[in-house]
C-alpha cells in the first residue's frame, strides 16, 4: 500500500509502498477514505518527538481516520467489518503506524461510528483537535460573560475553541489575520485581532481590565506564554496546547495555568460527532488534498498559516 513515511531519523517524509500493517488485539484495520493532518504529524515529520519517545522505523504519518472496517482484532466488540468508522492512532511508543496510507491500524478505544450521511472527510479532522479543543475550554472553564482570548484560533483546535468556548456564554477574542475574520465571527469570535500586529496591544486596547481566560494554541515557550499571560486579569485562568503554562510563575498572580494535551477517545470523539451531525458543531475544512499532495500539506503546517481543518483525501466510499 502507499503511505506517507519517515524512513529514519534526519529523512524527509515520502510517499512509498509499505506492507499492509496487521491488525493486534484492541485493533481495528481500516481502508482509509480521508485523514486529519494535525500539528503533531508535522512534529513527528520533523523529528521533533525523537529522543523523546522511540519510533520504530519507517514510521507512517498520521493520527486521525475515517475510513471501513476491513479486519477486527482480538477482543474488540461493537465494531463489524464493512462499518464506517472514525478512530484515532493512540501517541504511544514506539511510534509506527499511522493514517496517511491507504489502510491504518486504529485503536479500538478511540473508534467510533461514522453517522449515515457525514462525509468522512468531515469526520477524520474530529478526533485530535476536536479533542484538544474540548480539553481547552475544559480547563479555562469559562461561564457566561467571561471574556476568552483564543490566541491561534485560524487553525483546526482554535475553530472548534472558538465554537465550544462561545457555546459557553463567553465572548471570544481570537486572532487571525484579515482573511479568517470573516469566519471566525460565523464560528463565534465576538472580535478577530490580527496577531501580525500585536495581539497584546490590540487586546489590551479593547479590555483594559484583562481577559478571564486565555486559550493558548501558539506559545512553546513559558516566556511566550508569561507575556499572552499579562492580558489575563489577576485570578484568571490559561491553558496551553504546547507545554508552555508555567503554573508556578503564574501563580503569584492567581493565575491558574495548565498545559493540556487532546485525549481522542471514544467517549469524547462521539460526542464530537454527535454534535456535529445535530448541526451544533461546525467542522471547518480549509484544506482538502489527496495522498499525493500530502507532504506540501505537511510543509505548509510546518512554515505556514492554516486556515481550520486540513484533511488528507485517499479514498472514496465504494458505491
Amino acid at each position: 500500500m502507499q503511505a506517507v513515511v519517515v524512513q529514519g531519523p534526519d529523512r524527509q517524509p515520502e510517499i512509498i509502498d509499505v506492507p499492509v500493517p496487521e491488525v493486534n488485539a484492541g485493533q481495528v484495520r481500516v481502508r482509509v477514505l480521508a485523514a486529519g493532518l494535525n500539528a503533531i504529524d508535522s512534529a513527528i515529520a520533523a523529528g521533533m518527538l525523537r529522543g523523546m519517545m522511540d519510533h520504530d522505523d519507517p514510521v507512517v504519518l498520521g493520527r486521525d481516520a475515517a475510513g471501513v472496517v476491513d479486519a477486527v482484532g482480538e477482543g474488540v466488540t461493537g465494531i463489524a467489518v464493512d462499518d464506517v468508522v472514525v478512530g484515532h492512532v493512540l501517541l504511544t511508543p514506539p511510534i509506527k503506524h499511522g493514517t496517511f496510507a491507504e489502510y491504518a491500524v486504529l485503536s479500538a478505544d478511540t473508534v467510533v461510528a461514522v453517522p449515515e450521511g457525514m462525509d468522512p472527510v468531515t469526520a477524520a479532522a474530529i478526533p485530535l483537535a476536536g479533542a484538544t479543543a474540548v480539553a481547552t475550554v475544559d480547563a479555562v472553564a469559562p461561564t457566561d460573560g467571561e471574556v476568552v482570548l483564543i490566541a491561534g484560533a485560524s487553525g483546526g483546535v482554535g475553530s472548534f475553541a472558538v465554537q465550544l468556548a462561545a457555546r459557553r456564554g463567553a465572548r471570544v477574542i481570537a486572532t487571525g489575520q484579515p482573511d479568517d475574520v470573516v469566519r471566525l465571527r460565523r464560528l463565534g469570535a465576538g472580535q478577530v485581532v490580527d496577531h501580525r500586529e500585536g495581539t497584546v496591544e490590540q487586546v489590551r486596547a479593547s479590555q483594559p481590565d484583562g481577559v478571564d481566560a486565555i486559550i493558548d494554541l501558539v506559545s512553546f515557550t513559558p516566556e511566550d506564554a508569561r507575556v499572552l499571560a499579562e492580558l489575563l486579569h489577576d485570578g484568571g485562568r490559561l491553558a496551553s496546547t504546547n507545554s508552555a503554562a508555567d503554573s508556578d510563575a503564574l501563580a503569584a498572580r492567581g493565575i491558574t495555568a495548565t498545559n493540556v494535551m487532546g485525549a481522542p477517545l471514544a467517549h469524547t470523539v462521539a460526542a464530537l460527532v454527535e454534535q456535529v451531525a445535530n448541526g451544533a458543531l461546525t467542522v471547518d475544512i480549509g484544506r482538502v488534498v489527496d495522498l499525493a499532495a500530502a507532504l506540501d500539506g505537511l510543509q505548509t503546517f510546518a512554515t505556514g498559516h492554516t486556515q481550520g481543518n486540513t484533511v488528507v483525501r485517499t479514498g472514496e466510499v465504494d458505491a
